[in-house]
This record gives C-alpha cells, structure tokens and sequence, in this order.
C-alpha cells in the first residue's frame, strides 16, 4: 500500500485540499460569515432613502429654506399627480417620458453597436487603436454642451441632432471598457486554447469576447448613466416632448415642484436602466464575483 494510500494519511490528504478551499475562498464569502452579505446593503440602502426622504420634509417643513426653492415631498408629489392628470406643456406626462425614452434607447443601440466592434478592435490590433485612440480621447473629455452647437449647424433641431449627441456621449466609455476588456486577457488563456487546437473564430468567440464581456457591460452602465445626465442638454435643441425640456421649461417659471418631479423621473428611469443591467449581468456572467 503507498504512502498516499495509507489509512492514516487519508484524512490529511483530504484536509490539505479543504485547507487550500478555505485559504482561496473569495473575500465576499467571508464577508458574509460576518453578515455583510446583499441583503444586509439593500436594507442599509433602504433606510438612506428613508433618511434622506426624512430630511427633506424636515429641513422643507421647518421653513429654513423658502418653498419656492425647497417644496414638501406632498407638494412635489401633488404636482405629479396634476401632470398625470393634466399633462404639462400640452403634452402628457407619459409623452414627456416616452419621447426621452426613445431617444436614449435609440442611441444606447447606436453606441453599443459601433462602440464595442471599434473597441474590440482597438485592443486586438495596434493600428486600429493608433488610428481611432487619439480622436476618441480628445471629444471624450469635453461636455456635451462644448459640442452642442456644432449638432445643431451639421444637424439642425430635429431628432437626428439630439440622438446623435446622446450618442457620442455613449459611444466613448462603451469604447474604453472593450478595450480594456480585450487588453486584459492573459496571454496564458490564448496559449492554451491554441494549443488545443482553436481556430480564429473559435478563440475570439469563446476567449476573448467573454473575458472582455464583464468590462463591456461595466462599459454599458456607465454609458447609460452619461447619456441620462446628457440629456437635459440633448432636450434644449428646440424640443417639445421629453423630460429634460419638462425640467428646463419648469426652471423658467421658478417652478420648482415641477423641476423635482422630472428629477424624481429621470433618477428612476436611471435606476431601472441600472438594475436592468445588473439582472443581465448575472444572467451572462453567473461566475462573476465567485473565484
């Protein structure tokens, strides 16, 4: 009988590897041996929003800060009930919402579609990244209102000029995280999938593109977010519809419940757009965050 064999070195053997197990086990998991699991975050995230909520009514309560300035949580919420019976601007409040859908939708596809094939490209190849580096790191950093002008001289005032300017707002950062994304495969993988016999297709469909996938979608959150907070300035190109013309249009009449109850709309929209991509990720990546 060998060494390894022997009965008494049987439960050292097995112990050694559980040893090992327990030595790599991911951070997460003992943090939830201590209780800092998810949902203990969602609970602590809960009570934020209650808290803040909370504030709100007390600081606007108290009369600290004028009405005009601060309204009541029932006075914004008055006013979004008003706009959803009423409408606002001779538009209804789900017009308003539904026009700012479609043109950040509309773009996210447009983005997404252009910005992960050139990202994707620019970290397999040295000349596509020479070529297209240099101009998406000069637009990248300006605001969209430096480029705004220039949508409406090449474009005029119609839809073409604000989904176009959502899109460049979005295009970059799904660019950027391809990118790293592909630069961020070891060298180890792509040896080991040659050796067995890997074509080219079959390295980039099932190496490369799903190890780049988590920096693509973290790419993806980040542009919807740019593109939320972009479109109040796509929506002053001579809009009628849309919940940043909603918020700009209340701000010339100092009314600021109605300024609150487009901001409300907007940070919810984010927030679903945000959780959508969330659920995708652990439907496409169910090993991320688990070695």
């Amino acid at each position: 009988m060998s060494e390894l064999a022997a009965p008494g070195n049987i439960h050292s053997a097995a112990a050694a590897p559980r040893t090992a197990r327990e030595a790599a086990m991911p951070r997460l998991v003992k943090m939830r041996s201590f209780g800092i699991g998810e949902s203990s975050t969602v609970t602590t995230s809960i009570a934020t929003a209650a808290a803040i909520l909370l504030l709100w009514w007390a600081v606007a309560q108290t009369g600290l800060v004028p009405h005009l300035f601060l309204p009541t949580p029932a006075e914004v919420l008055a006013t979004a009930r008003s706009m959803w019976d009423d409408g606002y601007a001779n538009a209804t409040l789900w017009e308003h919402v539904s026009a700012s859908l479609v043109r950040i939708l509309s773009a996210a596809a447009i983005a997404i579609a252009l910005g992960i094939p050139v990202g994707i490209a620019m970290g397999l190849n040295r000349w596509a990244k020479g070529v297209l580096d240099t101009p998406i790191e000069f637009y990248w950093p300006l605001p969209p209102l430096a480029y705004l002008p220039l949508m409406i001289i090449w474009l005029g005032i119609g839809e073409a000029s604000k989904i176009t300017l959502l899109t460049l707002a979005m295009f970059a950062p799904v660019v950027l995280s391809a990118q790293a994304g592909v630069r961020s495969l070891s060298q180890e993988r792509v040896n080991a999938a040659l050796s067995l016999g890997a074509n080219r297709w079959q390295l980039f469909s099932q190496v490369v593109l799903p190890s780049a996938l988590p920096e693509i979608l973290t790419g993806i959150r980040i542009a919807l977010g740019v593109g939320w907070s972009t479109l109040v300035a796509a929506e002053l190109i001579a809009a009628t519809r849309g919940i940043g013309f909603m918020v700009m249009s209340a701000s010339h009449f100092l009314a600021t419940d109605a300024v609150f109850v487009g901001i409300v709309i907007i940070a919810a929209c984010a927030f679903a757009f945000s959780l959508a991509m969330r659920l995708l990720e652990r439907w496409l990546l169910p090993w991320k965050g688990k070695n």
